[in-house]
């Protein structure tokens, strides 16, 4: 039974390497016969993959698309998609951080010791480059409150507060909120008894205390809304598409990390966005040294009109060296 579930998983992790295999040399790869090779394609089957065969000559076997299976990874790939996630933590992309926390989260959780050291090794001698209106989060602690979070856990941090004195916290944590290309930690804070906005990257070292928690009713239910009103932050965002004149892999290399960059032709694309600041990207766009076009919203093309004015009255003013 161990030697079937070792070639099951074997199976599987073949069939996720490549789009189409032929039956035969599937076969030789797991060193099994056709036959026994049919019964673990059954056996796949039976555990919810989507096993496609094709008949012929030129048959063979392949994973369907659809509902996403759980993935089997080999050492180097287990540490190239942690050392990925903790990147993408930390991009200013729409919706992309926290969707890159809540899957590094769940990798972490499962990634044995040696592989999380090689990761925490060849993160320790990379960078990367961050968006300058953001502050630098740890990826190890984002995963620590996450998890917390996740498991109803009670967290124990240092913290500095704009202005005050650092001190510690403990905090019953509730949510995590990415918002302003900052991170937000939503939690009851025991020691005060009230409920508290916490900028991540203020956080130092903090570590579950393995407590566990009933939650406590968030007032008004809304997270992101509570971190909004707590810091101010404006709560309308507004879609932004700009054309510019310029090819759109040079575009992408630029500033793909923060909008979305489609092609529109030779040497055009296109540059989507949704903000809730027009000034970033106006400043990433202006950035390009390229022609562009602002398609919407009516507030960014005022915005640049107002930044080429003045920029304009800058150079007439400036003094040519002697």
């Amino acid at each position: 039974m161990a030697d079937t579930g070792n070639r099951t998983l074997r199976l599987l992790s073949l069939m996720q390497s490549r789009r189409h295999w032929a039956g035969g040399e599937l076969a030789d790869r797991l060193g099994v016969s056709l036959r026994t090779l049919r019964r673990d394609v059954d056996r796949l089957r039976e555990l919810g993959y989507p096993v496609e065969a094709r008949p012929g000559l030129d048959g063979g076997y392949r994973l369907a698309p659809g509902a996403l299976p759980p993935l089997v990874l080999d050492d180097d790939e287990a540490v190239a998609l942690t050392v990925g996630l903790q990147a993408a933590a930390q991009t200013a992309v729409a919706g992309m951080a926290e969707s890159s926390v809540r899957a590094l989260a769940k990798v972490v959780q499962v990634l044995p010791a040696r592989l999380r050291r090689r990761a925490d090794a060849l993160r320790a001698v990379t960078t990367t480059a961050a968006w300058s209106g953001g502050e630098t989060v740890d990826p190890a602690a984002l995963v620590t409150v996450a998890q917390a979070c996740r498991d109803t856990e009670r967290l124990r941090f240092g913290y500095t507060p704009a202005g005050g004195d650092p001190g510690d916290r403990l905090v019953e944590p509730f949510r995590l909120i990415a918002l302003g290309r900052r991170w937000y930690l939503v939690a009851y804070d025991l020691d005060r008894g009230a409920w508290r906005t916490f900028r991540v990257d203020r956080l130092t070292g903090p570590g579950s205390t393995g407590a566990r928690f009933a939650p406590r009713p968030l007032p008004g239910g809304d997270a992101e809304a509570f971190v909004r009103e707590g810091v101010g932050v404006r709560s309308s965002t507004v879609a932004v598409e700009v054309r510019v004149e310029a090819d759109a892999d040079e575009v992408r290399r630029s500033i793909g990390q923060w909008m979305t960059v489609e092609p529109d032709g030779p040497g055009r694309c296109t540059v989507r966005t949704v903000s809730d600041d027009l000034t970033w990207p106006a400043f990433a766009i202006g950035r390009l040294d390229a022609e562009f076009t602002v398609v919407a919203p009516p507030g960014l093309r005022e915005l640049v009109g107002a930044w080429g004015e003045r920029f304009g009255r800058a150079a007439a003013r400036s003094t040519p060296p002697s």
